[in-house]
């Protein structure tokens, strides 16, 4: 009986060696297997895969298609990937959840002319009741055919009787108006607060530009928007994340009042992407250093693990602290926003009640003292692993740089900010300073390593920009051609980690997401073109076919249409193009009023276009309208155009 036993269990032993267990046990189903993919799985090695596996919200296989066919039970839903590339889910190191949110409900002025601002703000304020707010951000005096700051007379004229408060797309100045003003007790006598200016003119009239703390005079008379309303703002968020396939949010600066709203939607299954909260400073954080960090709530979506702190302002409004003078300013130096003091006791705080730091610092007076104060309280109370982050890192003196890596600090640095203030940059800092500021790759060559993000609302959300950017230092319009400072691109590898993850790094995460392996999330999307391979210019039109959040299918997209992408935006018709013998038709005066061409049509359907101050002429077919062949307009003016079949769009560029 003995042997017989004995004999059994090496026949067991024997057939399990040879046999992985998953052949015989259901338990190892998986719930999904991807087959036939181009997978970059964003591992040490930065190898490819065909196929993986996902049971409940994590991987537990990634490989060929052969191994993956292992996992595969009498429930498992098969997907054909067809060949299509994927990639970790995203994740954004650095933006305003709550802000992207709320300007989704607001005035949209980003990065619009100002007669068009002016327009819109008088369109509200005909439509909205005397004495009500009119809200908006994104507005860029850099991009008007006059690059300066704009006035409270400017909005007087169109909306006398509506206090009025547009912030600028950075988030550091606010244009109101005279009512704004008044209704804030702002004066020619107010002083500045610290850390903020009142732009007066001769007579020391404010002029209306308040930057920094001093927007919180006006800011603070403005009502808050009620429960209802914020939370549809962290919805319509989460929905234009999924929609670009980002995963995972840092969410750089919220309050207790945000932290709960959030908490109600996760109970509710609701909210359903991974937030990880910087904690507001001052009294939200007061009351988190009394709870303590809570980390991976509601199945690893929601953490509060840091503090955030500002140093300064923005470079866009003269308000980052500089070492030195601004070249384009003299005698300024910026806004600081704390004493050294002051600073440290705030750091202090923080290391004392366990959590991590994240410090806003766009000057190079800003990251010394940032990486000074950092310094000292780990000096004095060491953390082998604090990673301690200075947000933004935009323009820091050469040594600084090196200075971070050895200290371990991490720089979240958004690769969109430079190919935006390319315009200003130089002007602000001059040509020496210049060459510390957006410097991936001098960062990169210290050891460390680089979060990427987009800083939404300070600019859009879409992670393609920053990949692109990233790897071109060419703005959405292609210019400069071969990029602005291009000796510090990342490569495409780079680039891409630094939406995954090195971004996970720098949120304690990287051991749950951020590469796809086994035993992590399930966070990954399905591309409509190879990243790796694509077109450089190409990039900054990728298209998600499909987002997965812990294994569910949280977006797909709508192909009933044929996309149009023009600088990395796609292109709006008042009715849909139509292809016809493999060429693409779209509506004429959409097309070139969008592009910003001068044309004439006749009434013989031609249509005349400017084209480097010479008439061409094309022929236009009437589909209900007049339609231009797409591919012809382009090569004539010198862009190429790529067709990406599996999202039906195509991408027009230089």
């Amino acid at each position: 009986m003995r042997r017989r036993k004995i004999v059994f269990i090496l026949l067991v032993a024997m057939i399990t060696a040879l046999f992985p267990v998953n052949v015989f046990a259901e338990a190892q189903s998986a719930d999904s297997v991807y087959l036939n993919g181009n997978i970059y799985t964003v591992d040490s090695r930065f190898s490819t895969a065909d196929a993986l596996a996902v049971k409940g919200q994590y991987i537990i296989g990634v490989g060929t298609n052969e191994e993956m066919k292992s996992f595969i039970g009498t429930s498992t839903q098969v997907i054909d990937l067809e060949g299509k590339t994927v990639i970790p889910g995203l994740i954004e190191g650095h933006m305003h959840y709550p802000g992207e949110g709320q300007k989704l409900i607001q005035l949209d002025v980003f990065w619009k002319p100002k007669d068009v601002i002016l327009a819109a703000v008088k369109s509200e304020a005909d439509r909205l009741p005397d004495g009500e707010w009119i809200t908006g951000r994104g507005w860029n005096q850099e991009v008007w055919d006059v690059a300066e700051f704009p006035t409270k007379e400017d909005l007087d004229k169109v909306a006398p009787n509506n206090p009025v408060a547009l912030v600028r797309t950075c988030g550091h100045a606010t244009w109101v108006n005279s009512m704004a003003l008044d209704l804030a007790g702002v004066t020619k006598d107010t002083p500045d607060p610290q850390g903020g200016e009142i732009y007066k003119d001769e007579n020391k009239e404010p002029t209306g530009i308040l930057t920094d703390t001093a927007a919180t005079l006006v800011r603070s008379k403005i009502p808050a928007l009620n429960e209802k309303r914020q939370k549809e703002a962290l919805l319509l968020a989460q929905d234009e994340l999924f929609s670009y396939g980002l995963t995972s949010s840092m969410d750089a600066g919220s309050g207790l009042e945000d932290i709960r709203y959030m908490k109600d939607l996760y109970e509710t299954g609701q909210l359903k992407i991974r937030l990880y909260v910087m904690v507001d400073s001052g009294a939200s954080a007061e009351e988190y250093y009394k709870i303590g960090p809570e980390i991976g709530l509601y199945d690893n979506r929601l953490t509060m693990n840091c503090i955030k702190f500002y140093a300064d302002g923005s470079l866009g409004a003269r308000s980052a602290w500089m070492l030195e003078e601004y070249s384009d300013r003299p005698g300024h130096l910026g806004n600081g926003r704390n004493t050294d003091e002051e600073f440290y006791g705030l750091v202090k705080g923080a290391r004392e009640n366990g959590f991590q730091v994240a410090t806003h610092a766009i000057g190079d007076a800003a990251v010394r003292q940032v990486i000074n104060t950092y310094e000292k309280v780990l000096n004095e109370m060491p953390l082998s692993d604090h990673r301690y982050r200075i947000e933004h890192f935009q323009v820091a003196a050469l040594e600084d740089i090196q200075r971070i890596a050895d200290i371990g600090i991490i720089p979240a640095m958004q690769s969109v900010h430079a190919t935006s203030d390319k315009n200003m940059a130089e002007d602000r800092v001059g040509s020496e300073r210049i060459k510390g500021a957006y410097a991936w790759r001098k960062v990169l060559n210290t050891g460390n390593i680089i979060v990427n993000g987009s800083d939404a609302s300070v600019e859009l959300v879409n992670p393609y920009h920053g990949l692109y950017a990233a790897v071109t230092r060419s703005g959405r319009d292609g210019e400069p051609v071969g990029g602005w400072y291009p000796e510090e691109n990342m490569t495409r590898e780079e680039a891409l980690r630094s939406f995954t993850i090195w971004a996970a790094y720098g949120q304690f995460e990287e051991e749950i997401k951020g590469s796809l392996e086994n035993g992590k999330l399930a966070d990954f999307v399905i591309l409509d073109r190879d990243y790796m391979k694509c077109p450089a210019s190409d990039i900054k039109d990728i298209l998600p076919l499909a987002t997965i959040v812990g294994g569910q299918t949280v977006y797909e997209r709508d192909n009933s249409a044929v996309t149009v992408m023009w600088q990395g935006m796609p292109l709006t018709f008042d009715s849909a193009p139509v292809i016809e013998n493999g060429t693409t038709y779209v509506p004429a005066k959409n097309l070139l009023d969008q592009m910003e061409l001068k044309y004439a049509i006749d009434e013989d359907g031609k249509v005349l276009v400017d084209i480097n101050g010479r008439n061409t002429e094309f022929m236009t077919k009437d589909f209900n309208g007049s339609y231009i062949p797409l591919r012809a307009v382009a090569q004539s003016l010198g862009l190429t155009v790529s067709w990406y079949q599996d999202s039906m769009s195509v991408s027009v560029g230089k």
